[in-house]
């Protein structure tokens, strides 16, 4: 629903209008502008002293690209707005390719931009009748961001810097900030994204700008979470993330209120608030499946909800192992190995965990055996080591371990398929590099080789120096103290079985 907020002065005029093109008017609702406070978004106009002001875009709504700041009240203009914004651009040119070729042109880069298609900077008019210097710095920025097969950095930034220079207010400021930041991200440059974000943030008056960049600030922030990331900080995020949350609902804008909860399911998981997150994204997944959103949107969320489940699992809860491998499943449908393999191959890895720890009857721990080892080989099969030897190295060594929990793992073959995985993941988990990642498989190897045994009447000294060579070399490289006193011990287990021997 597209609205018009005006003095009551001008609702007939307005009526008339609208009622000029067939059944218009059920798609445009009209509100006095000193009785509802007007809500900065693309779908909104304000019509004041025989003008017509397009509102900045807060809701992105469509692209970022400004127009002129008013446009007199004519049919023509008013009724080219309208279309434009229900994306029927053939009746935007119907009502402006002779009246005003100028303004036509601009809306056909809205329809350019919001259809993915290429655009040559020189199509931006040259002219500065329609355009003061900030928005010709803030369109030309906009323009390399989203209308270029590829993205000139330095240039885009240049622009985006002009824009902010010569921004006429707080507001407009602001408004070119969010996009600015919003490229920061997308090139990784968090850090300075989050600078910009927040000097946009400390310029905005508006509600709704405030709402748009503090949402813009926790994606930049949640970008950079990891080990490092105090409780506190999660908790300022999360806090920010409440805030948009509770505008949002309050603007019924139910697919970002379904955004901004995956956000903070996401955040709890971080912080281990297990049943929170959960809370959040199952919410999340019933707007999104209520709003009959974009399968991959929703796959998303499922795909967040599973690895929250496994996750909660993992920390001593085993009964959401089913309910984790349930939702990656169905994330799966729609992230398959074609669409996503990458994705698709994360899923698989998380799956084969799932089925070596999902509790089950004794007799039935086989047939899950089978299915876990069927999932870690689709991962394998995906990644291969040359492209992604962190990701193959890793699944490498979680399918090692699951071979040792394998009802089967008594048998030497499945013990010794173990020790392979491991070699394979030693092979590109460098101790310079990786020195923790490393002691790890080290330290599965070493328990791998344990569980295999050794001859009663024969002592291998090749086997006994291979792991006595990766217990010192644990001691040597291990950042994790925990894991050198791990090391210590296998030292000593293999003196005293030596001992044995001799």
């Amino acid at each position: 629903m597209l609205t018009i907020y005006a003095a009551t002065k001008y609702h007939e005029q307005l009526t008339a209008i609208i009622q000029s093109e067939d059944r218009l008017d059920e798609l445009v609702h009209l509100v006095d502008y000193l009785e509802e406070k007007p809500v900065s978004s693309a779908l909104n106009l304000i019509v004041k002293g025989d003008a017509i002001f397009p509102l900045l875009d807060w809701s992105d709504v469509m692209p970022p690209y400004l127009l002129t700041e008013k446009l007199d009240l004519q049919p023509e203009y008013l009724l080219a707005l309208l279309y434009s914004r229900l994306n029927n651009y053939e009746r935007v040119y119907h009502f402006l390719a002779t009246t005003d070729p100028s303004l036509n042109h601009e809306l056909d880069i809205y329809n350019r931009l919001q259809h993915g298609l290429t655009i040559d900077a020189n199509d931006l008019p040259s002219s500065l009748e329609h355009f003061d210097e900030y928005r010709l710095m803030h369109n030309h920025a906009v323009i390399r961001h989203y209308g270029m097969e590829k993205v000139d950095p330095e240039q885009t930034k240049y622009y985006y810097l002009q824009a902010l220079e010569t921004a006429p207010g707080g507001e407009h400021l602001a408004y070119t900030a969010r996009q600015f930041g919003m490229l920061l991200m997308d090139l990784g440059e968090f850090q300075d994204a989050i600078r910009v974000l927040r000097i946009g943030l400390a310029s905005v008056a508006s509600e709704a700008g405030k709402t748009a960049l503090r949402y813009s600030l926790c994606q930049a922030r949640m970008s950079l979470v990891g080990p490092a990331f105090d409780t506190n900080q999660l908790e300022e995020i999360k806090h920010d993330l409440w805030l948009v949350l509770e505008a949002f609902e309050k603007q019924d804008r139910p697919m970002d209120t379904a955004m901004v909860l995956m956000d903070a399911g996401t955040i709890c998981h971080h912080e281990k608030s297990w049943s929170e997150g959960l809370g959040y994204l199952s919410r999340a997944i019933t707007l999104l499946e209520e709003e009959e959103q974009a399968a991959l949107i929703v796959a998303d969320a499922y795909l967040r909800k599973g690895s929250l489940l496994f996750s909660w699992a993992q920390d001593g809860n085993p009964q959401f192992y089913r309910k984790a491998a349930e939702a990656l499943q169905k994330a799966a449908k729609s992230f398959t190995r074609e669409k996503a393999p990458m994705i698709y191959a994360d899923i698989q890895q998380k799956l084969g965990l799932i089925y070596t720890e999902i509790p089950d009857e004794e007799q039935k721990k086989g047939i899950w055996a089978a299915v876990s080892s069927t999932a870690f080989q689709e991962a394998l099969s995906i990644l291969n080591k040359e492209e992604h030897p962190r990701e193959y190295a890793m699944v490498c060594n979680h399918y090692g371990n699951a071979l040792i929990k394998y009802p089967e793992a008594k048998l030497t073959d499945n013990v010794e398929k173990a020790l392979y995985f491991y070699q394979e993941a030693l092979k590109l988990r460098p101790a310079g590099s990786m020195p923790l990642e490393r002691s790890i498989t080290l330290l599965n190897y070493l328990e791998g080789q344990w569980f295999l045994g050794m001859p009663e009447d024969t002592f291998d000294e090749l086997r006994f120096n291979d792991m006595v060579d990766k217990a010192k070399e644990v001691i040597a490289i291990s950042p994790n103290p925990e894991l050198v006193v791990e090391a210590e011990n296998h030292l000593q287990k293999l003196h005293q079985l030596k001992a044995a021997y001799a």
